[in-house]
């Protein structure tokens, strides 16, 4: 009881915070300090969310925007990851390739949305493009420096072992990397978010942003504000279940172990 007990306590602490400002913005917005026309109680913004989501359009935008999100970070993702396991792994790769990959990642993807538009104009193809190209280089980076930075001393080890080629990769290489790998999909999962926000609000006919940059025009604070609470809801939801698998596929780790 007294495990389960902490272990509940554990869950709650991360919610503390958040869970106060909830509790004083709606005392303060409830008492006149804050004008909800500036900043609308918690309270009405919960009530302008169960009403999009009785009229099916909450619901609409959120899965457009989800499945932006997702198409694009397993395009941009896969991409990366690839990219980052040749280059990490051979050296020609290296030579041809990562130079070129490294100009590119020091160009703010966001500063082509107008060529992007031009490209693709404003369709789905502009977005989840974005999205990808945001994506890409994160998972890039870490992957290629997970691999790099695997301890010598295990690579030598195998090698006296007998491991070599794609059973050295499998025991040895990938694992000493996995580590890096998945702090690169962490971040590149924030990434994703920030992309999409961008990509919805400036040219889109659906999604959360499209549902914020109608409800300004309306002055719709609390539609506004549902907006940017659900961007961080779903970036702190696409964090935890990254987490959840950083621990499952690291429950080796010492490190893993000791949080578990």
């Amino acid at each position: 009881m007294k495990n389960f007990t902490g272990f509940f306590i554990q869950k709650l602490i991360p919610w503390g915070i958040p869970a106060v400002i909830i509790i004083i913005w709606q005392i303060f917005s409830k008492e006149g300090i804050v004008s909800p026309k500036i900043l609308p109680a918690p309270s009405d913004v919960l009530i302008a969310a169960v009403e999009l989501a009785k009229s099916g359009e909450l619901g609409h935008h959120v899965w457009i925007s989800l499945l932006r999100a997702v198409t694009g970070f397993l395009i941009g993702g896969s991409i990366g990851f690839i990219l980052g396991l040749v280059n990490g792994l051979f050296r020609t790769s290296e030579l041809l390739l990562d130079t070129s990959v490294q100009m590119l990642r020091t160009i703010p993807h966001l500063a082509l949305i107008p060529l992007v538009i031009l490209w693709f104009g404003i369709g789905e193809e502009a977005k989840i493009f974005l999205v990808a190209l945001g994506v890409l280089f994160p998972v890039y980076l870490n992957t290629f420096h997970g691999i790099k930075s695997v301890d010598k001393g295990l690579i030598e080890m195998g090698k006296i072992y007998g491991l070599k080629g794609w059973r050295m990769f499998a025991h040895i290489i990938f694992p000493g990397a996995l580590s890096s790998i998945l702090v690169g999909i962490r971040f590149s999962l924030g990434v994703m978010w920030i992309t999409l926000i961008v990509a919805e609000t400036i040219s889109s006919t659906s999604g959360i942003g499209y549902m914020a940059m109608t409800a300004r025009e309306f002055m719709q604070m609390d539609v506004i504000l549902l907006s940017i609470l659900l961007y961080a809801l779903f970036g702190k939801l696409s964090d935890a279940i990254a987490r959840f698998f950083e621990k499952r596929c690291l429950k080796w780790h010492t490190s893993y172990q000791e949080q578990s």
